[in-house]
């Protein structure tokens, strides 16, 4: 059993998967998103998308940075976090504009003040007065938010996007085939509307990345951070405080700062690509729980994947490796390791969105490619890595 499934997580999330199987997969199966009938306004040339994520376990992170140095900064990239984890969902069925966001925040009030609060709300609003900036439209509808100590030990911060969108501009990732290739986007440096450098970590694998970084330390002085039946060898068995400088990042990055990058949202290019370029788009994957993975799930048929020019592997998850000792195999399930969103498209029209992604100053490039296969399977080719899935 791994280290990751020893702290009760999974990257596959099997028992989740195996939960709603029986329901219904909405109109378009292979959509990264579920796609209902237009319920709100009964109209048959419209749809209907609600999604919900958060920031998962990296708010714990946040808890223990801002316990430690003080910071309340650091909860506006929590609060980005838990929009971006619904809004890049939503970007990969096509929707890029006019949403509708409801945020959910439980906490012990014994440990997380209101000041945490205002920071997580003005957080949200931040970020979707710089998206406005962009072209994306999101309306902040409020929310819930609960006193809830014998529920949560620190602070979970989560929302729902909702959207109404035109049936005709729906991504499917039905018209994924042999023949595609993958227009890879990174998710690490600094992108145009950035105002720091990204390490790309996004808001997945967390639990793994927090317990194998960080030193026993936070296991003495801050035992609310983890489940305390978790046994001694798989928590906070690492090498580093959160202050500590980051080995190979840019200069006067810390380990924190790595670790709690916010989620890079796509939003702006994506608008551009779908905008402009529509029919080329032949499906969208978001490399989020399940890592370079994740599109195995999304595939609409028998075919091959081949990943064999990924962007090479950012510092931070490097450093993830050295601490935890994880495999190949498993880095790549858990983990992004630095693209986090593909376009499949036609080898005409891939220049042309790495053309979009470079003006906002997010690196871009054809990653890999779809081959004609009997079976669903994947092949990862990046350094010494040689990979079947």
């Amino acid at each position: 059993m791994s280290l990751y499934q020893r702290r009760g997580v999974s990257a596959q999330k099997e028992d989740v998967h195996a939960a709603i199987v029986n329901l219904d997969k909405g109109l378009f199966p292979h959509a990264f998103c579920k796609v209902s009938p237009d319920h709100l306004g009964g109209d048959a040339d419209w749809v209907n998308v609600m999604h919900a994520d958060g920031a998962g376990t990296k708010s714990i992170l946040a808890y223990l940075y801002w316990r430690e140095t003080g910071d309340l900064s650091v909860w506006k990239g929590i609060a980005q976090d838990a929009v971006v984890m619904n809004l890049d969902d939503l970007l990969c069925v096509g929707i890029h504009d006019n949403m509708l966001f409801s945020s959910t925040i439980d906490r012990n009030k014994g440990l997380i003040p209101g000041e945490v609060l205002r920071a997580v709300i003005d957080g949200t609003e931040e970020l979707f007065a710089r998206l406005r900036q962009a072209g994306v439209h999101i309306h902040y509808l409020g929310g819930e938010t609960a006193d809830v100590g014998d529920v949560v030990r620190t602070i979970a911060v989560n929302g729902t996007l909702t959207a109404r969108w035109p049936r005709r501009r729906i991504v499917t990732n039905e018209r994924i085939a042999p023949g595609d290739v993958i227009v890879g986007l990174a998710s690490f440096g600094q992108a145009a509307y950035e105002d720091a450098y990204n390490s790309g970590i996004a808001s997945n694998g967390l639990t793994s990345a927090r317990h194998d970084m960080l030193s026993r330390h936070y296991a003495s002085e801050h035992p609310e951070s983890y489940d305390p039946a978790l046994s001694s060898d798989v928590t906070y068995i690492g090498p580093y405080r959160l202050t500590d400088a980051a080995p190979g990042a840019p200069d006067g990055v810390s380990v924190g700062n790595l670790l709690l990058s916010p989620t890079r949202t796509f939003a702006p290019v994506l608008r551009e690509i779908l905008e402009t370029a529509f029919d080329h788009v032949h499906g969208l994957v978001h490399s989020s729980g399940g890592g370079q993975t994740k599109c195995l799930k999304y595939l609409p048929g028998p075919m091959r994947v081949v990943k064999d020019s990924l962007f090479d592997t950012p510092p931070v998850f490097r450093l993830i490796q050295q601490a935890s000792g994880a495999d190949d195999r498993e880095m790549y399930q858990v983990f992004n390791m630095g693209c986090r969103m593909e376009v499949y498209t036609d080898p005409s029209a891939a220049e042309g969105m790495i053309a979009v992604a470079r003006r906002w100053g997010v690196e871009a490039r054809i990653i890999g490619r779809v081959e004609a296969s009997p079976a669903k399977s994947l092949q990862i080719l990046h350094g010494d890595a040689r990979l079947e899935y």
